[in-house]
């Protein structure tokens, strides 16, 4: 940090997640003290352990549906807040609905009341869900959706679209300097290897030398972004973005998810083994993120999905190596209710 740099106060809300504690890490790393808040209902503790490692951080475990819990450990004037507090994951839709949807509407609200009061600037993290099953591609901020209010996968995307309502809501009528950010999937260091997501899952079973999941026939579309490129895209929405604003950041190079195996098996040098399973729920057949609008703040992807996979791949203990790998067999053909996963 610069010298003549501001010390800022920061919350970080959903601090024990991966998107969460990688934010906090960075702005400790920057030089400006944290405020870690989290409930460990899908945040994990060795995320906090890390981050007590460094003098500028504090964390309290509450919930932020609780308003009065939440008030009680504030300890002094936050000049920013990054809202990633939410229940995420697939296999939790069922599991924790509820608690997603409290959280993208009370527990929001709350978090909007402490900018308020305190004045702080506040981004909040909404998801790629928002938009649905698109038949709009790529898709922009100004594009509404393909979206069931009482589908399967509803308490999560109806609870982002919520969050963001609220949002704009406090930034137009209470003055509070709010936007909020469209994550599209992440990836990176510090991922659980227990996380159900396709990178650190693929990854947990080439350690494991069992098959790779595959949910459908792996024609679904999705980009992935590093996580250094998504946290300096919320950076940068903090500080230019245009207020009561959306901004969607993500890769823009949309790749099947057989294609994403086949370059994970590049990197490993060898044919990973693939078995399709059908799943429980519906799919969305694609994302890809129109990513004009951040791009226009001077964002840009720094890290391609080869250089941060072999990262994550060294991070994880895995060899790496140049010799080609083969083709990935013909997957199985199965209908279009299949779903792959969610965002972080």
């Amino acid at each position: 940090m610069d010298k003549t740099e501001k010390v800022k106060r920061i919350m970080v809300t959903g601090a024990a997640g991966f998107v969460g504690s990688s934010m906090s890490e960075r702005q400790l790393e920057l030089g400006h003290n944290v405020h870690g808040i989290d409930n460990f209902i899908t945040g994990s503790q060795s995320n906090i352990q890390r981050l007590n490692k460094h003098p500028g951080f504090h964390f309290d475990q509450i919930d932020i549906n609780n308003q009065d819990d939440l008030h009680r450990v504030l300890k002094e004037q936050y000049d920013e807040i990054y809202h990633f507090a939410c229940p995420t994951g697939v296999p939790n839709i069922s599991v924790y609905g509820e608690e997603m949807l409290r959280t993208c509407s009370q527990g929001t609200e709350n978090v909007l009341r402490v900018a308020q009061q305190h004045k702080a600037s506040l981004v909040y993290a909404s998801s790629a869900e928002v938009y649905g099953d698109p038949e709009v591609f790529p898709q922009r901020e100004d594009y509404f959706g393909n979206v069931d209010p009482v589908g399967e996968r509803s308490t999560y995307e109806e609870g982002k679209r919520f969050g963001e309502t609220l949002v704009k809501l406090y930034a137009q009528k209470y003055k509070v300097n709010a936007k909020f950010v469209r994550i599209f999937n992440s990836y990176g260091p510090n991922m659980s290897r227990s996380d159900t997501r396709i990178i650190p899952n693929s990854l947990a079973k080439v350690i494991a030398k069992k098959p790779l999941t595959i949910f459908g026939n792996g024609e679904q579309t999705r980009t992935h972004l590093h996580v250094s490129d998504l946290l300096n895209g919320l950076e940068i929405v903090m500080d230019k973005g245009e207020n009561a604003t959306p901004y969607n950041v993500g890769s823009n190079k949309r790749m099947s998810i057989n294609q994403l195996v086949k370059t994970l098996s590049q990197i490993v040098g060898r044919e990973l083994p693939v078995q399709y399973k059908e799943h429980f729920i519906e799919d969305h057949g694609g994302r890809e993120p129109d990513v004009s609008a951040i791009m226009r703040l001077g964002w840009r992807m720094n890290t391609d999905l080869k250089t941060g996979l072999t990262a994550m791949c060294r991070e994880y203990g895995i060899d790496v190596k140049t010799a080609p790998a083969k083709t990935l067999s013909s997957p199985p053909v199965w209908p279009s209710h299949n779903i792959h996963e969610l965002p972080a």
